[in-house]
């Protein structure tokens, strides 16, 4: 499939880097020590603020230190997080103003991540401080796109998580899915899927780029 595209629009967590087993065992900590099934918050944190995963949790009062408890733990286990294959090239081939990242990561956390992976921050990275709501709202694509100075509507988003995928399509960008954390069943919802971004080509134009899924 071939997106003729502006700008392209990353995910960070299992679509730059691959920090699952990282995610997992924070949440598992967390939730072992507060009392919650770690099985179920796993099923629908991926892809979403703490803020909003801890709200389904708890009342507001203890949200905040809860927030600030799961950082600290992500952000002592940076060991395994490694580059996803083919990032690094990538993102050390596009132009700077015309890839942004949006997390439902904290800032500091995401930066972390990326040089721990040895991957290159962006210009524009929209993350979870930034926005009122987290995905699927649209919210964070929309700022991304127009920071850039582009159309988010002229815009690739490349995810790997549905509620992401959800966000990039309620913000009217192209979306793209990657299968490095979730199934391909569960993707549907974007516009392509492919196994991970060795199956991409991303070409320089006149106007923008263009990005080739390969068979």
């Amino acid at each position: 499939m071939l997106f003729p595209v502006e700008a392209i629009l990353f995910d960070i967590d299992g679509t730059l880097v691959d920090s699952t087993a990282a995610v997992t065992r924070t949440w598992r900590t967390w939730a072992g020590a507060h009392g919650f099934e770690a099985e179920e918050i796993l099923r629908v944190c991926h892809g979403r603020r703490s803020e909003d995963t801890v709200a389904d949790l708890l009342p507001a009062a203890q949200r905040a230190a809860a927030v600030t408890e799961l950082e600290q733990l992500e952000l002592s286990d940076l060991g395994d997080v490694v580059a996803l294959p083919a990032t690094r090239s990538l993102l050390t081939g596009l132009p700077t103003d015309r890839w942004a990242a949006v997390t439902s990561g904290s800032r500091r956390l995401m930066l972390a991540r990326l040089a721990a992976a040895g991957l290159p921050a962006p210009e524009v990275l929209v993350s979870a401080e930034d926005v009122a709501r987290g995905k699927p709202d649209p919210e964070g694509y929309r700022l991304a796109a127009r920071a850039l100075g582009h159309d988010v509507r002229d815009c690739l988003v490349i995810e790997d998580a549905p509620a992401g995928i959800r966000a990039g399509r309620a913000a009217g960008a192209h979306v793209l899915a990657v299968a490095t954390s979730h199934p391909a069943t569960q993707l549907s919802e974007a516009d392509a899927v492919v196994t991970d971004l060795t199956s991409c080509r991303v070409e320089q134009t006149a106007v923008g780029l263009t990005v080739t899924t390969l068979a």
